[in-house]
């Protein structure tokens, strides 16, 4: 995670006393989510965390047009949205998203401003909302956001590619929910059907409401995802609004969404299935390239990782 890569806090909880620990720390760029830890208006204390780093040099940047025209050689804050950054599939399809910019611009910024610093510089990118339509069997927005993450991969590769002197390291924390296409005869264009998702399953459900009749989910979820529910499925997934059927709960969802439910329906349509909504022990794939790629070995535990990356950069 960006915050345990830099911050050392007892609970990931304390996001307000983070985004004031970061400050200290001086970083030179920092981009993604949180609004309300840092606005005066949002947070409990009213402290303005923004006018804390515009005293300290920082430039505060809040749309993808702030991004474009930010200045160079400067300290950045970029905080794009509300909470996390919105799900890809979200962004494409809802205009009011589109202010915020791609994984892939944020990474293109960053290595913009730090690219041509005297000691060179160290840059986390995280696609961490990946990790949050796992958790949530949402294999639209899973499928969207590992695409935004190839695109960033893609953007610090060709930097790293033209400028040979920079050692770029592409993995993972952790394995999860294993989501897997299962094998029938029509298990191709049963996939194919996850293109006609026009959002994740978050902004999905959360559009269902406890008022809603049967035909009026039935028309919300053909009109989302073009999948015709019965009425037993579509009475099934008013029950968790009615409060009739027992909340799911998760990491990521703090708002009880029947993700499980939902996802258990669209499997029966595009043939992938899940182990689990938690984390999963398998192995993950790390690759290197760059100047320092052959100190890794094939089989490397991830808290090793620091040591490989000292050891890399001569420190």
């Amino acid at each position: 995670m960006p915050a345990g890569f830099c911050i050392n806090s007892e609970s990931r909880n304390a996001e307000p006393e983070i985004a004031e620990m970061y400050l200290e720390q001086g970083l030179d760029v920092m981009m993604g989510g949180g609004d309300e830890f840092f606005n005066p208006e949002k947070r409990t204390d009213r402290k303005d965390v923004y006018n804390s780093y515009k005293q300290k040099g920082y430039q505060v940047l809040k749309t993808k047009t702030d991004l474009k025209n930010a200045k160079k050689n400067g300290k950045v804050l970029g905080v794009f949205s509300s909470g996390a950054l919105p799900y890809t599939v979200d962004r494409n399809n809802l205009s009011d998203l589109q202010g915020s910019p791609t994984l892939a611009e944020m990474a293109g910024a960053a290595i913009e401003q730090m690219k041509d610093h005297s000691e060179g510089f160290v840059l986390q990118v995280e696609g961490g909302k990946v990790d949050w339509a796992a958790h949530a069997n949402d294999i639209s927005a899973l499928i969207h956001d590992q695409l935004a993450f190839d695109e960033a991969v893609k953007t610090v590769l060709d930097f790293a590619e033209k400028d040979g002197e920079t050692l770029v390291i592409i993995t993972t924390d952790h394995g999860n929910a294993n989501p897997g296409t299962i094998y029938g005869p029509d298990s191709t264009s049963k996939f194919n059907s996850i293109s006609n998702y026009k959002y994740s399953n978050e902004y999905v459900l959360n559009s269902i409401k406890s008022d809603f009749n049967l035909q009026q989910i039935k028309d919300w979820i053909y009109e989302t995802n073009k999948i015709r529910l019965s009425d037993e499925e579509g009475k099934h997934l008013l029950d968790f609004y009615l409060g009739l059927e027992k909340h799911e709960s998760g990491l990521y969802n703090y708002k009880k969404l029947p993700y499980k439910a939902f996802s258990d329906i669209q499997q029966k349509h595009n043939n992938v299935g899940w182990i689990s909504m938690d984390h999963s022990g398998d192995y993950v794939e790390v690759a290197a390239f760059g100047p320092g790629k052959e100190l890794l070995p094939s089989f490397v535990k991830n808290t090793d990782l620091h040591q490989l990356l000292l050891k890399a950069s001569k420190i």
